[in-house]
């Protein structure tokens, strides 16, 4: 395996990760609050979050990547470009 695909791995299960864990948590606090059942609640939902949102960091996040990096770079070409 390449450098190049296992960043993409990594990348994407840290991102997945950390946004699977935000996300669930902030909904969960904000149907149920802050009650006994909290913690597994969060974990329940954390645990069926995970799976989409790393198959959806692994296919999309090249696609982002671009758009960002054509959004940023068209800023920088002259007003007589095309596509500035």
């Amino acid at each position: 395996m390449s450098d190049t695909q296992k960043f993409r791995w990594v990348f994407s299960f840290l991102m997945s990760l950390l946004m699977s864990g935000v996300m669930s948590g902030w909904v969960t606090w904000i149907v149920a609050g802050l009650n006994d059942h909290f913690f597994a609640s969060w974990g329940r939902a954390f645990i069926t979050a995970w799976p989409a949102a790393f198959t959806i960091v692994m296919l999309c996040a090249p696609s982002v990547q671009r758009l960002s990096q054509r959004i940023v770079m068209s800023r920088h070409l002259p007003a007589n470009q095309p596509g500035a």
